[in-house]
C-alpha cells in the first residue's frame, strides 16, 4: 500500500525495541537476584568459639559461651588404650583451674577403629560412671572427611594436622585461636604447664582491666 504525501510511516520498530530493552533488563535483575541468593555471603573470620555444636542430647550448643576463658579442646573414646589415663587427669586437669577461666571440651570420635562404638548416652554414662567426669562431652563427631564437624574443622585446618588417633588436645585462647596442640601420647606435665600459663594471663589481664 502506497503512503500519502505528508503522512509519516507507522512502525512497530521503536516499540519492538523498548520491549527488548525491558526484557534485557528484567533478565539482567532476574539473574543478579539469584547470584545474590547463591553466592555465599562475605563473613567476618571465625574463630572456635563462633561455632555451634550439638550437646549429648542433640541440642544446638553456642560455643560462645566459653568466650573469654582457655579451652583444652579433646578427640575422646571410651575403649582406647589412653582412655582411662586421659580421662583421670583431663578431670584433674579440668578441677585444678577452674571453670571461671579454664574448661575441657570433650568431643566423642568414632572413625579410630572400635574405640567409640557406643551412643551419646552410653558414652557420658562410662565417663561419668567410670572417672566421676564433670567438664563438658558433647555429641559424637567425626573429624575426617566431607561430613567431618566444622568447630573442629576449624581446630586442623589451624594446626594444619588431622588427629590420626583418639586424645588429641588443642588449646584455644580467649579469642578463639588454637595456639598449641598436642598428639594423644604426649605427656599431660607439659599440657598442664602450657593450659596454667594461659589462665594466669586470663586472670592477670582480667585484673589490669578492673
Amino acid at each position: 500500500m502506497e503512503t500519502l504525501p505528508g503522512y509519516p510511516v507507522k512502525s512497530s520498530l521503536p516499540k519492538t525495541r523498548m520491549y527488548v530493552v525491558f526484557l534485557s533488563i528484567a533478565i539482567c535483575m532476574g539473574t543478579l537476584f539469584l547470584l545474590q541468593t547463591k553466592l555465599p555471603k562475605h563473613r567476618k573470620t571465625k574463630d572456635f568459639y563462633s561455632f555451634d555444636v550439638r550437646d549429648m542430647r542433640g541440642r544446638v550448643v553456642s560455643l560462645e559461651k566459653y568466650r573469654g576463658k582457655a579451652s583444652l579442646v579433646v578427640n575422646v573414646a571410651s575403649r582406647c588404650e589412653h582412655t582411662e589415663r586421659n580421662y583421670r587427669a583431663l578431670q584433674e586437669l579440668h578441677r585444678e583451674l577452674g571453670t571461671s577461666h579454664f574448661n575441657v571440651l570433650a568431643f566423642p570420635c568414632g572413625q579410630y577403629g572400635e574405640t567409640e562404638p557406643g551412643t551419646n548416652r552410653e558414652i557420658e554414662t562410662f565417663a561419668k560412671s567410670n572417672f566421676g567426669i564433670t567438664f563438658p562431652i558433647f555429641s559424637k563427631i567425626k573429624i575426617m572427611g566431607s561430613e567431618a564437624d566444622p568447630a573442629f574443622n576449624f581446630l586442623t585446618d589451624s594446626v594444619k594436622k588431622i588427629p590420626k588417633w583418639n586424645f588429641w588436645k588443642f588449646l584455644v585462647n580467649p579469642e578463639g585461636k588454637v595456639v598449641k596442640f598436642w598428639k594423644g601420647e604426649e605427656p599431660m606435665e607439659a599440657i598442664r604447664q602450657e593450659a596454667t600459663a594461659l589462665v594466669r594471663e586470663i586472670i592477670l589481664r582480667k585484673r589490669a582491666e578492673l
